[in-house]
């Protein structure tokens, strides 16, 4: 949930840079520059200690009557790992984005595409061959900071490991448990990157990989 939300945002703030949107580009430069400066924890630290008080006096003053202190706790941790996701991945996208070049866009006006035609048929699945290994290693450092999400209460694999290994003060066996576990789920979204990126390799090389070739030129020469 947080990747997409995150990689929904980042596209966004990347293309109000890349166009150089008044105001709207300032502040999404500011909101980069101080979630990309400041750690994990302290983000957490601030969303779970500031947000629900903020949100409660607002509420508050405004006579709606939500406890925003009964709140499933998971959806501060979705909040926080969006937005620092969205940091990251805004900048994968603009330096992907500006691989490409401007005469390809400017090539699909002329053959009648709208703006975000081109954008969906023409300078995306390109500029995503670029953005794919920086955007497998925002994956995995999403997926290792989601062991931070037991600071805001929330039992991910880290806290149930601690709970679980306070009872018999087997603190070892459960942290080489979830060390395995990390390592497992880390190397397959490795993996799977891995086979997204040889399928979109067309892209990059203008050309067909050398073994799809050899492939389709058995297949012919069979036939």
């Amino acid at each position: 949930m947080s990747l997409l939300a995150g990689s929904f945002l980042g596209f966004l703030i990347a293309l109000a840079r890349i166009r150089k949107i008044p105001f709207l580009r300032q502040v999404c430069a500011v909101y980069v520059s101080f979630i990309r400066g400041t750690p994990v924890v302290l983000q957490i630290l601030v969303v779970y200690s500031l947000l629900p008080s903020a949100l409660n006096a607002w509420f508050k003053k405004t006579g709606i009557t939500i406890d925003v202190f009964a709140l499933n706790p998971i959806i501060y941790a979705f909040f926080v790992f969006s937005l620092s996701t969205a940091a990251g991945l805004s900048e994968v996208f603009r330096s992907a984005l500006l691989t490409i070049s401007r005469g390809q866009l400017e090539a699909s006006f002329t053959s009648g595409l709208t703006y975000w035609q081109a954008f969906r048929r023409i300078i995306i699945p390109q500029a995503l061959v670029a953005a794919l290994p920086n955007l497998c290693t925002a994956t995995v450092n999403l997926i290792k900071n989601t062991s931070l999400a037991f600071m805001m209460t929330v039992k991910d694999i880290t806290a149930v490991a601690k709970i679980e290994a306070s009872f018999g003060y087997n603190y070892i066996e459960s942290y080489l448990d979830i060390f395995v576990i990390y390592i497992i789920i880390c190397s397959v979204v490795q993996g799977l990157f891995k086979v997204w990126e040889k399928s979109l390799s067309v892209f990059r090389t203008g050309k067909k990989d050398e073994e799809q070739r050899a492939e389709e030129k058995g297949g012919k020469k069979y036939a």
